[in-house]
């Protein structure tokens, strides 16, 4: 089985994938300390929970922004699971245009998302990935990845305005209880400004960018807080929560053909 490695600014995600079918994952805070034993310990351990032992993985594919993260990866793939890790955008090709004016410098999980994305839906896509950072990617008809926006995540924003601001208090993200945009305490005004803020930007930049492209566009949705906004805005075609690692087993199978 395939072991698809999201390494995020924030999570890693590991998952056991067979074929296009994802059977377990598990995440794990990022740090570019962790060793490859310490992942070790800690895969193992979760591998037999599932029914499942080390010696079933026979492949590793990783996708990273986290430079100092990837060489304990990478020791983990060749340590534990005796197989030489597939590092997207590193050891193969793309097998998609990446059309920006610097494609080195495009975050590899974008263009793993653009893959999955045209795979599944097809035609003029824009993609908003939920994150540390939330993310906007274009993806034509042709498949090829055209760029896109990126703005702080949501989570990032309040703990801007927790940090900056001596008065006010920290708060979780959650949808406000009414529809009203005035807050009658501080914590509801936060809570408004953030929540119902991201939305209108979310409605206008995607609104900005179909107008650009001049094409009908489907909007692909992923990350955590995609679920959260799905009932507060009409912008999203669709809800794919796995499109990174469906990207990297797709990502992978195509490896194989080639």
């Amino acid at each position: 089985m395939l072991l698809a490695i999201d390494a995020g600014n924030t999570n890693v995600v590991f998952a056991l994938v067979e074929g296009q079918e994802i059977k377990t994952r598990w995440r794990i805070a990022t740090d570019p300390r962790r060793t490859a034993d310490e992942y070790a310990v800690w895969l193992n351990q979760l591998l037999t929970l599932e029914g499942y032992a080390m010696a079933d993985v026979t492949a590793v594919i990783i996708a990273t922004v986290v430079p100092r993260a990837l060489h304990n990866l990478e020791v983990l793939s060749s340590k534990y699971f005796k197989v030489d890790p597939i590092v997207v955008g590193q050891t193969i090709p793309w097998h998609i245009e990446v059309d920006v004016a610097e494609p080195g410098t495009v975050g590899a999980d974008r263009v793993v998302n653009a893959i999955a994305a045209h795979h599944l839906h097809g035609g003029d896509l824009i993609i908003i990935d939920f994150g540390t950072a939330t993310t906007f990617d274009v993806v034509d008809y042709s498949g090829a990845y055209k760029g896109g926006a990126i703005a702080p995540g949501i989570n990032l924003s309040l703990d801007a305005l927790f940090e900056a601001a001596a008065k006010l208090p920290r708060i979780a993200i959650e949808a406000p209880e009414t529809q009203s945009v005035i807050g009658r305490n501080t914590q509801d005004a936060m809570l408004i400004g953030v929540f119902w803020g991201y939305v209108s930007m979310m409605e206008g930049l995607v609104a900005r960018m179909r107008a650009e492209i001049g094409r009908p566009t489907k909007v692909v949705a992923t990350g955590g807080l995609s679920i959260l906004f799905d009932t507060h805005t009409e912008i999203f075609d669709a809800i794919v929560p796995d499109l990174t690692v469906l990207g990297l087993a797709l990502i992978y199978q195509r490896s194989l053909q080639s």
